[in-house]
């Protein structure tokens, strides 16, 4: 028999009955069940001795000890229950877990009459053991499967179970609920079997085999609604993307009919635009109890998981807008696959930022279309998981496995859901076991490589067949009103699709459904100058406020002589270095009520101690934040050391820049490089969105380069790779000279009438190397300059132009000094995209007697700016530029400071010679 209470473990539980009996709470949920049925066996021992006299201790001893066990069982149940509930359509039965045997827990089949007390589960009621395992299998072995005793929170934990364990798998809807669900289900089948006759072999990702998150998603928006939640953010992948966009986000048959057409061209956008189930839409549905609910789907690529940052950003800013502090009122909802959830990092990422300070949005719908194959991949082969949601127990969120062939339990867990977000703030996941009726996508052949999983979908009834069934059996509705319902569907596609067919009046269609549209139009860029000047006045308030700080603040003292050396260099109009030019372009912004945040690894030090943007108290730890503090009226500063990821964090900053355009929104790399590790967010959202969805962004990059002998890893932020993205106007990408210029492009990112991403080579050494501080009438006039002429060389004079980009122009001055050249100009290319070629013309025209073009890099040959420059260059110089950089490597530098030097003087030599 195999019981807890065995004599090798008789210490630990004396132990753990000490500390139940002081607080249940303390020790964890199993050893409460069992002191729960302990004390209930001895609670009920004096009673059945008084019953049975002449009975022996012993017998009672005996039944005491099975009252515990049957606890155990209980418990046993809550936590393993879901191992044989019937999730999975597929499945023609579900094997017995061992663990869940009465034998398991000293019982036999000898006590299935014998009475027990059922304790919390049920109300203590007494029942015969039979009796309260037929409630524990309906509860917890029926078509969902609760996953919540992982929980750590026990208010949570308890909770979700006195939600679930009172109705016993019972649920209980009304009949105008069930037939908007069985609606719903048919809406999403009509749908797929429309395009699938009438688009034949054309790529769509159907929902087939999953439409079951129709009704789940109406009743996302019909709950939301009830629950007084406003706003919906979604994310999801291409799967069932056309279905939802009509069907939930209410998007015309006939503008999904006409992206269908081979002559659609669309006009949603004004670039490229993408495939029709990678847009994203707006709307504010009207839900039947009366309530309205704005719901904005994300676009987003290919690339599966990657928007989940993004919506998570562009929740937290819609929160923001909304002044919805205790973030309830906007719901993330992110749709995903179960390969994708299982095998993306990106979900990881995302799932640990759900809870800190800069990126929590009061918790996430997550809802999962299982449909148990990651293009030709079973789960075997996909994860090493029981459960593709297992990464979810990371943050202890409560996961309900549900049967997508019963749409009412769907309903029943997405409102359980949604009230468990609302009242804890936190993550939910919900998985939908269903299927994929086809292959990937519509032209594949899925019998290839999964003949027995496809052949089991082949002969499953669809899942209206099974509901229409039981709908019919427990008289919801009769046969004939199902059927009718059916055909208004079929009919209302129909009738879409001639409508399309008569051109004029699809047209009118198409631009009535384009108000649903998420793209934004905006005017052209420009290269007109902006005013970004400061009065002298607006400055001074600006350094009071970033340099005072409140009598009850002890700083370190490096700080205190920090904050000093800023207010002597206002005082003294000593020349600004780097990171204070940034901290009073930030508190400029601010006082003209733009908000910024800075979020990036350590961005409130900063990683080379220039920034300072927090003050902490060297004996309370008190935070104290001086860009919060320049005036009265100041709009909001936030900056956050982000949790170490670049992927996650930079697609929730890149979200936010999306929901939120009047924010200077501002992701800072630790290193430049460390931007590799977000490349696919760089790649499919910030180069592209705007030319693929529309989607405007004035995010801003700060990417550290810069060659100081540091090695390969802390040198180069790959400049050739955002230079090669660079195409219609798409981003403007900076490699600045001096603290000046730096105010200035921050500032002008948020003066002018249209936005593009920013992507700043920011220094390191720079941030104190003087001659690369601004003297203060360079902030108090003036704007941002893309080409800095030479104010030292004369036109006639000059026989040699050097053009460069960033750090290596003051190396190249230092070695002009050396050689007392004075034949050569150093132009100074601060924005190499978009280059302002007009500018650079004028330049070369005054310097048309020069001989010698050169190009100066520090990156190596196949890196850096030269390949994308050298061309330019040639066509406004009319002959190609001499190269003087590095050669060209597989590594961005070198690792040995003595062969760094070696190189930096050789190109420099190059420079003047070439």
């Amino acid at each position: 028999m195999v019981t807890f209470a065995t004599r090798s473990n008789a210490d630990l539980i004396d132990l753990n009955y000490e500390k139940w009996k002081a607080d249940p709470a303390s020790v964890d949920e199993k050893w409460q069940a069992f002191f729960e049925g302990f004390e209930l066996a001895l609670q009920t021992a004096p009673k059945r001795r008084a019953a049975t006299k002449g009975t022996s201790s012993v017998d009672s001893d005996a039944s005491a000890a099975k009252q515990m066990n049957v606890s155990s069982l209980i418990y046993a149940y809550r936590s393993l229950g879901h191992t044989q509930a019937k999730i999975n359509p597929l499945d023609e039965f579900v094997p017995a877990n061992p663990h869940l045997a009465i034998e398991e827990f000293g019982l036999s089949e000898a006590d299935l009459d014998s009475t027990f007390n059922s304790g919390h589960f049920l109300d203590g009621q007494p029942l015969k053991l039979r009796d309260i395992i037929d409630a524990l299998q309906k509860t917890y072995c029926s078509s969902i499967g609760f996953e919540y005793i992982h929980m750590q929170n026990t208010e949570a934990r308890r909770w979700v179970q006195s939600k679930i364990e009172p109705l016993q798998g019972q649920i209980d809807f009304s009949d105008l609920i069930k037939t908007r669900i069985l609606r719903k289900v048919f809406a999403a089948e009509s749908f797929e079997s429309f395009l699938h006759t009438r688009y034949t072999g054309q790529k769509r990702f159907s929902l087939e085999g999953g439409e079951t998150l129709i009704p789940c998603l109406d009743n996302v928006l019909e709950h939301c609604g009830r629950l007084g939640i406003k706003e919906v953010v979604m994310g999801m992948a291409h799967r069932g993307r056309l279905n939802v966009l009509t069907n939930t986000l209410k998007k015309s048959y006939e503008f999904v009919f006409e992206e269908f057409g081979e002559e659609y061209i669309p006009d949603t956008v004004g670039g490229d635009g993408d495939v029709k189930y990678h847009l994203g839409y707006e709307k504010v549905i009207e839900t039947k109890e009366g309530h309205y609910v704005e719901i904005r789907l994300a676009s987003n690529p290919s690339h599966l998981e990657a928007v989940n940052p993004v919506v998570e950003g562009k929740a937290r800013a819609r929160q923001r807008i909304l002044n919805d502090t205790n973030r309830d009122k906007v719901l993330p909802v992110l749709v995903h696959g179960d390969a994708a959830f299982a095998g993306q990092g990106l979900v990881t990422e995302v799932l640990n930022s759900s809870q800190l300070p800069g990126y929590r949005t009061g918790g996430t719908l997550h809802i999962i279309v299982n449909n148990q194959i990651g293009f030709t991949t079973t789960p075997k082969e996909a994860r090493s998981t029981r459960y593709c949601t297992d990464v979810a127990k990371m943050i202890e969120a409560p996961i309900f496995h549900v049967n997508g062939d019963d749409p009412i339990a769907v309903v029943y867990v997405t409102m359980l859901a949604i009230e468990y977000r609302q009242k804890f703030g936190a993550d939910v996941v919900i998985d939908m076991y269903c299927y994929r009726k086809h292959g990937h996508n519509e032209s594949d052949e899925p019998m290839f490589t999964n003949p027995d999983l496809y052949d089991k979908i082949k002969k499953h009834p669809p899942v209206s067949e099974i509901l229409t069934k039981r709908l019919i059996e427990d008289g919801t509705l009769s046969a004939e009103e199902i059927a009718k319902i059916q055909k208004e569907y079929e009919t209302s596609l129909a009738n879409s699709l001639e409508r399309v067919k008569k051109s004029a009046e699809a047209q009118i269609e198409v631009k009535r459904a384009l108000a649903g549209s998420n793209a934004v139009f905006q005017p052209k860029y420009s290269f007109d100058p902006i005013d970004t000047s400061v009065s002298r006045e607006n400055l001074a308030t600006v350094v009071n406020g970033l340099t005072r700080l409140p009598t009850h603040i002890k700083p370190n003292r490096k700080i205190k002589r920090f904050l000093d050396s800023r207010r002597t260099a206002f005082e003294n109009n000593e020349p600004i270095d780097w990171g204070y030019g940034e901290a009073l372009a930030f508190g400029t912004l601010l006082q003209q009520g733009t908000p910024v945040r800075l979020s990036g690894q350590d961005s409130e030090r900063g990683t080379f101690s220039h920034r300072h943007a927090v003050i902490h108290d060297v004996q309370t730890d008190e935070r104290y934040v001086p860009l919060l503090n320049i005036e009265k009226d100041q709009a909001r500063f936030c900056v956050y050391n982000s949790l170490l990821s670049e992927a996650a964090v930079l697609g929730f900053d890149f979200g936010y820049s999306l929901d939120y355009p009047r924010m200077l929104c501002i992701w800072e790399a630790q290193f430049g490089d460390f931007a590799n590790g977000a490349q696919v967010i760089i790649d499919q959202f910030i180069a592209s969105s705007e030319s693929k969805w529309g989607r405007v962004s004035g995010l801003v990059m700060l990417l550290p380069h810069g060659y100081e002998g540091q090695g390969p890893e802390h040198s180069s932020a790959r400049l050739e790779r955002f230079l090669q993205a660079c195409a219609e106007d798409n981003i403007q990408v900076c490699n600045m000279t001096n603290s000046a210029q730096y105010f200035h492009v921050l500032r002008r990112q948020m003066m002018r009438e249209f936005r593009k991403p920013l992507v700043i080579m920011s220094p390191k050494s720079m941030l104190r190397l003087k001659d690369a501080a601004s003297p203060w009438k360079d902030f108090e006039s003036g704007s941002f300059q893309e080409i800095l002429d030479d104010d030292q060389a004369t036109a006639s004079k000059t026989k040699r132009v050097i053009l460069c980009s960033g750090k290596v122009y003051y190396d190249i001055r230092k070695k002009q000094a050396e050689l007392k050249d004075k034949s050569t100009a150093v132009i100074r290319v601060e924005q190499l995209y978009p280059l302002n070629t007009d500018k650079l013309d004028k330049i070369a025209k005054k310097y048309s007697k020069a001989t010698n073009i050169v190009w100066c890099q520090e990156e190596s040959q196949n890196m850096g700016a030269y390949s994308f420059i050298a061309p330019r260059l040639e066509e406004i110089f009319g002959k190609k530029p001499a190269y003087a950089g590095r050669g060209e490597s597989a590594s961005p530098a070198v690792g040995v400071m003595a062969l760094h030097k070696k190189e930096l003087a050789q190109l420099l030599e190059d420079a003047f010679t070439l």
